[in-house]
C-alpha cells in the first residue's frame, strides 16, 4: 500500500521491487534497483525518508524520523530482517544486520557492518568500514576482505532477486 499524507506522496523508481504487505506513506524517496521485502513499513509522515539506489530493506523492518531529522540511506546499503530504523543516517555500502535498531542522529559510516541484535543509541558515529555489535553498538574491529565481498554479495543477490520477483508479479 502507497499512501499520500498531507501534501507528499512517495516517489518510488519504475525499477523498484515492492513486496506484498508493504506500506510506504507521506514524504518517501527511494531510487533504482532498490527492493523492499514483505511487512516492511516506511512512513514519511514527520520528516523526509531518502533511499538510495540498490538499497535492500529485508522483511519487517520499520523505518520512520522525527520532527528534526530525516532518514536517509545512501546507495548499496543491505537493511536485514526485522530492523528499525528512526531518523538517522546509513552511508553508502553499509549493512545494518537482522534485529537491529539505529535511533535518531546515529550515523553509519560508509561500508560499516552492525552486527546482529545490535542497538545503536542516538548520536553514536559508527566509522567507515568497521564492525560494531552490541547493545549499546561498540567497534569490534575493521572489517576484512571477507566481510566485504559477502556484503556485496548481498547487495547483488537482492536486486537479482527483487528484479525476479518483479518479473513474477501479476498487476490487476
Amino acid at each position: 500500500m502507497i499512501y499520500p499524507f498531507k501534501d507528499k506522496t512517495p516517489i518510488i523508481d519504475s525499477s523498484v521491487y515492492i513486496a506484498d504487505y508493504v506500506t510506504i506513506s507521506g514524504d518517501v524517496t527511494i531510487g533504482p534497483e532498490s527492493t523492499i521485502w514483505f511487512n516492511t513499513v516506511i512512513r514519511g509522515d514527520v520528516n523526509a525518508t531518502r533511499i538510495g539506489r540498490k538499497v535492500n530493506i529485508q522483511d519487517l523492518c520499520c523505518l520512520h524520523q522525527s520532527p528534526t531529522a530525516p532518514l536517509i540511506l545512501e546507495d548499496e546499503v543491505t537493511i536485514g530482517h526485522q530492523v528499525t530504523l528512526h531518523s538517522c543516517t546509513i552511508r553508502k555500502g553499509a549493512l545494518i544486520g537482522m534485529g537491529s535498531i539505529v535511533l535518531d542522529g546515529a550515523e553509519i559510516g560508509e561500508g560499516a557492518f552492525i552486527g546482529a541484535g545490535s542497538l545503536v543509541p542516538q548520536g553514536k558515529i559508527i566509522p567507515p568500514g568497521m564492525l560494531a555489535f552490541g547493545r549499546p553498538a561498540k567497534v569490534v574491529r575493521e572489517l576484512n576482505t571477507e566481510d566485504l565481498l559477502d556484503m556485496e554479495r548481498i547487495i547483488q543477490e537482492y536486486a537479482e532477486k527483487g528484479q525476479i520477483y518483479k518479473s513474477m508479479q501479476i498487476t490487476t
